[in-house]
């Protein structure tokens, strides 16, 4: 498996010029209690790598609560042939603790 761990600065530049698309795989009560802003929910515990966000142009990152759940993820999505290979290796906990906006709902 290949994987390209991103961190919050990665993030962040990403986001910030738009090279990025951030796939939330926490479950849907943890994403609408609060996610990175702009990102997507595709929750694990039901994840169909034939369900992903195709935007060209832009990178799929997935990303969690801490990095362990877009390991799996990437690793399904890999599994199903997609060229999916980066996540956020901090997760949301990193960038709230960071004191990053946060969208709710």
């Amino acid at each position: 498996m290949t994987v390209n761990d991103l961190d919050i600065d990665d993030i962040k530049a990403g986001l910030a010029d738009g090279s990025i698309l951030i796939v939330d795989v926490r479950e849907p009560h943890e994403f609408a209690a609060g996610h990175i802003p702009g990102s997507v929910s595709r929750p694990l515990s039901r994840f169909d790598p034939a369900d992903l966000p195709n935007e060209p142009g832009k990178r799929l990152v997935l990303s969690c609560a801490a990095g362990v759940r877009s390991l799996r993820a990437l690793e399904f999505a890999q599994s199903a042939g997609l060229d999916v290979d980066s996540h956020y290796l901090g997760g949301f906990k990193d960038w709230a603790m960071r004191g990053e906006p946060v969208e709710q709902g």
